[in-house]
């Protein structure tokens, strides 16, 4: 499913343990020729950032950041993205 990042605020994701969680569509941004996603829980405060992926059909999947390092780089350049919206 492709989902148009622009008009759906509102996702349902499935868990790997096949549980539905509703979340509200924050952002999207790219680094380094990565595209990343920032979602919050519906009902909670908590920001959770995902990297995007596309397979060769085009169909886009979430997949949580393992790597510290590359996890550091995108919060950093997410927080300064929103200290550039903010002024």
């Amino acid at each position: 499913m492709t989902i148009d990042w622009e008009e759906d605020d509102h996702l349902i994701l499935e868990d790997e343990e096949g549980q539905e969680h509703e979340f509200i569509f924050l952002d999207r941004f790219e680094l380094d020729d990565e595209e990343y996603v920032v979602l919050q829980p519906v009902d909670e405060d908590e920001q959770i950032i995902f990297k995007l992926f596309r397979d060769e059909n085009g169909e886009e999947y979430l997949s949580e950041i393992e790597d510290e390092e590359e996890w550091e780089r995108v919060v950093d350049t997410y927080r300064e993205i929103n200290l550039d919206e903010d002024i």
